[in-house]
């Protein structure tokens, strides 16, 4: 049975940090795209950061220079360390999982087939 687990969300003021963090278990193969999508009451699914298999590394424009997505693949984990953080960054974070090719960079949901449950953020201003 697959899973992704995210946990590490909460409630900062705004120039706060969080580092959210994914596990992910029951996932089989070595090529495979994960990233930290986010959505806001009344807007669309966003993604916010992918990282690939082989390192490689994706960020929305929103995030890039603010937000560092990363891995430890012997713990079967996925993070993503959030700086600077502003009130438009609130949002339910979620971490998902494909195995589809071309879908990293473009950072489009639809091409995600496996998610998590989601962990809220919270930004005060």
């Amino acid at each position: 049975q697959v899973q992704l687990v995210e946990s590490g969300g909460g409630s900062v003021q705004s120039g706060g940090s969080l580092r959210l963090s994914c596990a992910a278990s029951g996932f089989r193969g070595s090529y495979y795209c994960m990233a930290w999508f986010r959505q806001a009451p009344g807007k669309e699914r966003e993604g916010v950061a992918g990282i690939h298999s082989d390192g490689s590394t994706s960020y929305a424009d929103s995030v890039r220079g603010r937000f560092t997505i990363s891995q430890d693949p012997a713990k079967n984990t996925l993070y993503l360390q959030m700086n600077s953080l502003n009130p438009d960054d609130t949002a339910m974070y979620y971490c998902a999982r494909t195995t589809i090719y071309g879908t990293c960079g473009r950072l489009n949901f639809k091409g995600f087939p496996y998610w998590g449950q989601g962990t809220q953020v919270t930004v005060s201003s």
